[in-house]
């Protein structure tokens, strides 16, 4: 037998071995490359598919988003916390042990404190240490948009139209930029969409995501108090498929043995995880504490106020919810148990406190995509035009690198929002102490070094009692003045205009030795000496 009459074995297109014979090795190897392409050519179409996908319309309604964002938050409006959620970034790195009493106050000095949201804190740390304001204001453009885009993708997940999930995305950014401050709290709240996506994908059949939860609770525990909201809707997920019925709107799918196997041990590995902290069980139940052990911090402080209708994020809010009720009359439309559930306690606690429309936009936006996806088209890839998208594309990335604030002006942004200008002075020119501070002002004072008399680590204030001092302090009531003297307090920095500035502005005891644009500083008559003293010996020392 020669070799021209041996018979070849090759591999069909469905993968099965057949026999070809060959007249020749030639022609061996032309059937063997039609019916097996080289790896070259098959790499070459996943690249071009991926490339068509990364520019592919959908795509570009997410960069639109992401550009949206970026308007926004280039602003840069800080939140006062975050500077003091830095200092303990960098007093972690730096030492390599994590808080357990107050160091940054005079007043609560000592008493127990713990880092309740420390790797949150250690990442904004390493991009201040990295980056400094710049960096800072690239990682909260990049938060905001990733949250955002995690919404649109989990509304498309849900609904299976971008265009409906891109137009009630852009509508939620006035409620969802309510959270957009540069706290941990962002990454909890990026969390949150991660978590509701891995469980759509899994009530999809799309199981391996779910296997990442046990891990993103691990770091969402020693982020922030909010992963309680996450094991919850795991939780809502598991128990809303261990039936199925259907009653009016809402349907349950009763999840299969398998399933409802894998969401247990999801559920009980995720809950394993909850201790894994550098406070063990104590970080656990910080959330609970907060809730319900903090009654001065609920009642006072804004974000947990309840929804004020007239701004316009409680304007959208009200407009969406009755929106929505109107749809669901009209068109009578069918729910998942799970789904329906969640957007009713969102729902609830946006109406008690305005910070949890951070709850409300995620478990909102998918059935609102729903709605909207009666009337929108669907994507269509065969009509995509991926140059086009491209070239769009890439101006909105060039124009975000134009337009990306220098130094000088986040620099300006930061001393329009706090006394940088009052720190200085105060470092050119001591005064005696102690010294009061206004509420938000204490984050970046901490961050600069100075002791404070509050900051806004409101749970430990509560608890020593500074915060119920303060408040008391702030809303001028019968004897605030000997409430400062009780603290020894000899010289005060707050905002112009505060009331309390009034009555020192009239008060013979005390002087105004500064003041800005922004900020005023006030010196007990008493202390005038010793002030003059501490200059002239500054002043001296730096003389010599």
């Amino acid at each position: 037998m020669s070799e021209a009459d041996i018979t070849i074995g090759a591999v069909s297109s469905n993968g099965d071995r057949r026999l070809i014979p060959a007249t020749g090795v030639a022609d061996a190897v032309v059937r063997d490359e039609i019916l097996d392409p080289p790896i070259a050519a098959r790499n070459a179409g996943r690249i071009d598919d991926l490339l068509r996908r990364a520019c592919s319309f959908p795509v570009l309604l997410g960069a639109f988003l992401a550009s949206a964002l970026f308007a926004l938050e280039r602003g840069f409006t800080l939140d006062p916390d975050v500077w003091w959620h830095i200092k303990t970034g960098e007093l972690i790195l730096a030492t390599h042990h994590w808080p357990t009493t107050d160091a940054y106050s005079y007043t609560s000095a000592g008493a127990p404190w713990m880092s309740a949201e420390w790797f949150g804190e250690v990442l904004l740390a390493v991009v201040y240490r990295i980056g400094g304001l710049r960096g800072l204001d690239a990682l909260l453009i990049v938060l905001a948009g990733a949250v955002v885009l995690a919404l649109y993708g989990f509304a498309t997940l849900r609904s299976g139209n971008c265009k409906a999930a891109f137009l009630i995305s852009a509508i939620s950014i006035p409620m969802a930029a309510v959270s957009f401050n540069l706290r941990p709290q962002m990454l909890g709240y990026l969390f949150l969409i991660l978590t509701l996506i891995a469980m759509e994908r899994f009530r999809q059949g799309k199981q391996r995501a779910v296997w990442m939860l046990p891990l993103l609770f691990l770091i969402w525990v020693n982020t922030h108090g909010s992963w309680i909201i996450g094991l919850g809707v795991v939780g809502v997920y598991l128990a809303s498929g261990l039936a199925g019925f259907q009653s009016g709107s809402l349907e349950a799918r009763r999840w299969t043995n398998s399933e409802r196997l894998r969401l247990e041990i999801i559920f009980m590995l995720s809950l394993a995880a909850i201790p894994i902290t550098p406070y063990w069980t104590r970080l656990a139940a910080y959330p609970f504490m907060f809730a319900w052990s903090l009654p001065v911090n609920v009642a006072q402080i804004q974000e947990w106020q309840v929804m004020p209708f007239n701004v316009v994020s409680g304007k959208i809010f009200l407009m969406l919810v009755l929106g929505f009720f109107l749809a669901q009359a009209a068109f009578h439309l069918s729910w998942r148990l799970e789904e329906f559930l969640l957007f009713l306690f969102g729902t609830a606690m946006a109406c008690l406190h305005v910070r949890f429309l951070m709850l409300f936009v995620p478990f909102f936006a998918p059935l609102a995509a729903v709605i909207l996806a009666r009337w929108a088209p669907a994507y269509n890839k065969a009509k995509d035009q991926y140059v086009v998208n491209f070239a769009l594309m890439a101006g909105l990335v060039i124009a975000m690198l134009h337009y990306f604030p220098s130094l000088q002006q986040v620099q300006e942004k930061v001393a329009n929002q706090f006394p940088v200008r009052a720190l200085q002075y105060l470092r050119e020119h001591p005064v005696p102490g102690p010294l009061f501070n206004t509420y938000g002002y204490g984050g970046y004072m901490v961050e600069a070094g100075y002791k404070t008399f509050i900051d806004g680590r409101g749970d430990l204030f509560e608890q020593t009692g500074v915060l119920a001092d303060y408040l008391y302090i702030k809303q001028l009531r019968p004897g605030t003045l000997q409430v400062l003297r009780g603290y020894g307090i000899r010289s005060v920095l707050m905002g112009r205009g505060e009331p309390l500035l009034t009555v020192l502005a009239a008060s013979p005891e005390w002087q105004r030795v500064y003041s800005d644009s922004l900020s005023e500083l006030y010196v007990k008559r008493d202390a005038g000496d010793a002030h003059e003293k501490v200059f002239a010996e500054s002043l001296l020392g730096a003389m010599r």
